[in-house]
């Protein structure tokens, strides 16, 4: 695969990923909000549900493509007689990328569980708490993913 579609399936991803939590925190959670809690609770599991299965492909491709990205810079560097150095922005995002794929696994297998276990018993105060630890983790991927894009612009610019 080449350079530019590798660079494509990355940019992507990172769009569906980052662009989701926006949605999610911003757009379909306030509206769900006007919701009565037994219709509010299984809605969000149900959104949420189909949205943390795409975002599990969708964080495998993103790490998947960025290691992909960095062999093959590193190869084409080597390749010159250059030794391979991967710059500052590349290290932070792939820092930071990890931590967010670490804080998804969190949200997807052990707070969304929560999530389904309430909703399956109608307990819907547990449904609301198991919402807001959702919330509260995407918010800080969403923060992560806003800062690695900052830090790779920014480090793009010198």
């Amino acid at each position: 695969m080449g350079y530019a579609l590798l660079k494509l399936l990355h940019l992507g991803s990172v769009v569906i990923w980052v662009g989701g939590m926006f949605f999610a925190l911003f757009c379909l959670r306030p509206a769900a909000m006007n919701l009565p809690p037994p219709t509010r609770v299984p809605f969000m599991a149900d959104a949420l549900g189909r949205f943390f299965n795409i975002v599990l492909w969708v964080a495998l491709a993103t790490i998947g493509s960025g290691v992909a990205l960095v062999m093959r810079v590193a190869q084409t560097t080597r390749q010159t007689g250059a030794p391979f150095n991967m710059t500052l922005d590349w290290m932070v995002m792939a820092a930071l990328g990890l931590v967010m794929l670490a804080i998804f696994g969190h949200i997807r297998f052990a707070l969304y569980k929560r999530l389904q276990r309430a909703v399956a018993a109608l307990d819907w105060p547990a449904g609301g708490a198991a919402l807001g630890a959702i919330r509260t983790w995407v918010a800080v991927n969403l923060g992560l993913g806003a800062l690695i894009i900052l830090v790779v612009l920014l480090g793009t610019v010198s």
